[in-house]
């Protein structure tokens, strides 16, 4: 009995208000008129609930979305097919699809009577300006009954997951300095996937592996020699994000972090484009990767937050083994983490890094261990732009990649995500 109340209505609870106030005061009057009019409206809402409550027909819920992965800002369109699997036409349904508030209102649809075997398809837009994953669903179908007063809710099990990726801004195609390609000091090259190993080979160094003796070199040059490892980085690549809460403390913390997390979204984008091999690393060490590394990477920075870790050492620690180019985009770095991170570059592999300008973010002032630290990293070979809130990615990756003989900032936020 306490179910069937609970599926009333608004409407249905005061037709039984106003039929038990009927009855009451028709049998004060006395009026019998009035006592059966003031039943009818008593029995009418029970009867609907009940005849609504045994109705039989079964309805099956499917949904897709496209696509099931966007950027920040961008629209996804969601379609809930309904499909009515009984031999019972349905009753006038009204659809509610839950999703996270988030995301704005939850949709709602008003359904005419479903057909034995028929379905209707039910389509909205939903878009988040801030990355994550976020649930959509169950779709929620309430029955209602011709007259309004009843309504019984009933819900599905299938739920999709939305992934909003960081915003991807497009970065044009960078060229790298012929002395990283080991061709002079003028020319500069595309960088592109090719080649491997050179064999071509050189004076053994400390810390070079055994395994790349080139023993017909060594006895023709009477010294260790090994194979050159100078092409490896230009198919592999590895790129860093520091995610320390730490390193974003200050002025426009949190929008550094958001810029740093959508700075690394774009430069792995860009490099799985370019058909590099390439692994992301943070200060815990490398990602394990789950399928390709694009989809790691965005389903990773989807929901990475600030870390609580102190330490810098794992990895760097994975810079090191991991080999190819460095790509770095960092925050803010004691003097030992940045020597950490410089010692990290092996041979004449590229070693890149984002500087954000964390303590003055909104400026072009350069706090001044941002500023220790690029010396830190630039005496040790690396390439570092410095970025601020008025940097254009596109701008920075270019900076990056352009012959200079000392550090220069660069300026100007602005272009479109893809």
């Amino acid at each position: 009995m306490r179910g069937l109340f609970g599926s009333l209505t608004t409407r249905g609870r005061s037709f039984m208000a106003a039929g038990g106030a009927a009855m009451v005061c028709g049998l004060g009057i006395p009026e019998t008129d009035l006592v059966r009019v003031g039943a009818l409206l008593v029995i009418l809402p029970l009867i609907s609930a009940m005849i609504a409550r045994r109705s039989r027909y079964r309805l099956a819920c499917s949904r897709r979305l496209d696509p099931p992965r966007v950027p920040a800002g961008q629209p996804t369109t969601v379609t809930a097919r309904l499909e009515n699997v009984s031999r019972l036409r349905t009753a006038v349904l009204l659809a509610e699809d839950v999703t996270p508030y988030s995301l704005g209102s939850r949709p709602r649809f008003v359904l005419d009577e479903i057909e034995p075997g028929g379905s209707r398809e039910l389509s909205y837009q939903i878009r988040s300006d801030t990355r994550g994953k976020f649930t959509i669903g169950p779709l929620r179908v309430r029955v209602a009954d011709a007259f309004g007063l009843v309504e019984i809710s009933r819900s599905f099990s299938t739920t999709s997951t939305l992934v909003v990726t960081p915003k991807i801004y497009p970065l044009p195609r960078a060229a790298a300095p012929s002395s990283w390609l080991g061709e002079g000091d003028g020319g500069i090259r595309t960088i592109s996937a090719i080649g491997e190993d050179d064999a071509a080979p050189r004076a053994y160094q400390n810390g070079d592996g055994l395994r790349r003796v080139h023993w017909r070199s060594t006895a023709r040059y009477g010294e260790l020699m090994v194979r050159r490892e100078e092409h490896q980085w230009r198919n592999s690549a590895s790129v860093f994000l520091d995610t320390r809460r730490s390193a974003h403390l200050g002025t426009g913390g949190s929008a550094t972090f958001e810029f740093a997390v959508s700075a690394a979204a774009s430069i792995g984008a860009h490099l799985t484009s370019e058909g590099f091999r390439a692994r992301l690393i943070t200060e815990a060490g490398e990602i394990a990767p789950r399928g390709t590394f694009q989809d790691t990477l965005l389903d990773m920075l989807a929901v990475i937050s600030p870390s609580r870790d102190v330490s810098f050492v794992p990895g760097t620690a994975a810079l090191t083994h991991a080999g190819g180019q460095l790509i770095a985009v960092l925050g803010r770095l004691s003097a030992e983490d940045a020597g950490h991170l410089a010692a990290s570059r092996r041979g004449n592999a590229p070693a890149m890094a984002l500087l954000l300008t964390v303590g003055a973010w909104g400026s072009e002032a350069v706090p001044e261990d941002i500023a220790r630290t690029a010396d830190i990293l630039t005496a040790a070979g690396w390439r570092v732009a410095l970025v601020s809130a008025s940097t254009p990615l596109a701008t920075a990756w270019q900076q990056l990649h352009r012959p200079v003989d000392r550090l220069l900032p660069v300026g100007g936020f602005g272009g479109e995500p893809r």
